[in-house]
């Protein structure tokens, strides 16, 4: 067979073969069916931590938007976690729940736009219920990331938002039985009188035990897992990053974790995806699992693998770490990833395409 021949047939053939992948997209977008086979799903896609208790009422709201509505991926994350905030998911999100050592509820929110990596984020927030939309105010209508405590009050006042208690009957009921409990559990440490068995004022003590700095914190359970963490991506493939809370139980005043902090909590880049975090926030914020998490995809991970390099960073340092992550790829591939918690699985919510409604999928910790 002469050369001329030759090259006709692999010209045929090649043809053939970029014909066929070319049919298996959908608006150039390809999307995972799920976090493993990687089988064709047209977008848009939503996935969002924990399920039950109004988790995945919010999941099932943000892809209302993103399907019925046709709104965008920021949209879609902001209005599915302000239903956990309404419907106060678990007691950890939302106003009245996790009060802190005063009996005061505050939350902590962020929302970010992977496309032009702006975000607007709240921490500390006082007297308003509605913290991912106050982060949504801060994202559009300011040149900041996060505004903080009394004055990202005001700011919000100034936005329309009413000001109003935070604390129910509930929540002032379990701060009342923590302080019977003498205060525990508690954040405090290398202070006198034993926080383990004291409530205070306490007193800083001059040695330092290091290796109780290595503790993770309060153990994480379906009361106390601190957060709503979402990524979605709109019918466009444009995508977006959020999360809301009300911070850990019993908390020292003036807290924040890491569901406010970009890379910590949640984050999104278009040319990757996205990742978000929930567990023991003081420990997840020195290590940035969801940044970590968008770069190892970056540099050609698949979902599952770069949200187990993200948890095994912290994990080496912290062996008694309790939390997950959600990992969202920009061509909808997912998957999840905990270790440390209660029962050995975490239950997510999904909704894409192939699910066609926000559904609830588990996996198996590390």
């Amino acid at each position: 067979m002469d050369r001329a021949k030759v090259l006709i047939i692999v010209g045929f053939v090649v043809g053939g073969v970029l014909a066929t992948l070319t049919s298996n997209r959908v608006g150039g977008n390809v999307a995972a069916d799920d976090g493993v086979s990687g089988r064709a799903a047209a977008f848009p896609v939503v996935i969002n931590t924990w399920s039950s208790n109004g988790f995945q009422s919010a999941g099932a709201k943000a892809w209302r938007v993103l399907q019925e509505e046709k709104g965008s991926a920021l949209d879609a994350v902001e209005k599915g976690c302000t239903v956990c905030e309404k419907l106060q998911c678990d007691g950890t999100v939302g106003f009245g729940g996790s009060p802190d050592e005063r009996g005061e509820t505050t939350l902590d929110a962020m929302i970010m736009d992977g496309v032009t990596m702006n975000i607007g984020a709240v921490s500390d927030l006082r007297g308003i219920p509605d913290a991912i939309s106050v982060a949504r105010k801060v994202l559009d209508y300011t040149a900041h990331t996060m505004l903080a405590g009394n004055q990202a009050t005001k700011f919000a006042v100034k936005m329309g938002f009413k000001e109003q208690s935070l604390s129910t009957n509930k929540s002032l009921a379990i701060w009342q039985e923590w302080e019977k409990n003498k205060c525990q559990p508690n954040f405090w440490r290398n202070v006198s009188p034993d926080p383990t068995k004291h409530c205070g004022p306490y007193k800083a003590m001059d040695n330092i035990n290091k290796e109780d700095a290595l503790r993770s914190s309060n153990e994480i359970d379906s009361q106390n897992h601190d957060t709503i963490g979402m990524i979605a991506i709109d019918s466009k493939g444009l995508i977006a990053a959020g999360t809301s809370t009300n911070g850990a139980r019993h908390k020292i005043p003036g807290r924040v974790g890491d569901s406010p902090i970009p890379g910590a909590g949640a984050y999104a880049d278009q040319d990757v995806g996205g990742a978000a975090a929930t567990g023991d926030g003081d420990v997840m914020m020195r290590f940035l699992p969801s940044f970590l998490a968008v770069e190892e995809m970056r540099n050609g991970r698949t979902p599952k693998e770069a949200g187990e390099i993200a948890i095994r960073r912290i994990t080496a340092k912290y062996p008694s770490f309790q939390g997950a992550m959600v990992v969202l790829r920009k061509d909808g591939q997912y998957a999840a990833v905990c270790h440390g918690l209660p029962g050995g699985k975490f239950p997510y919510t999904l909704a894409n395409s192939s699910t066609k409604h926000a559904t609830v999928k588990y996996v198996n910790c590390l």
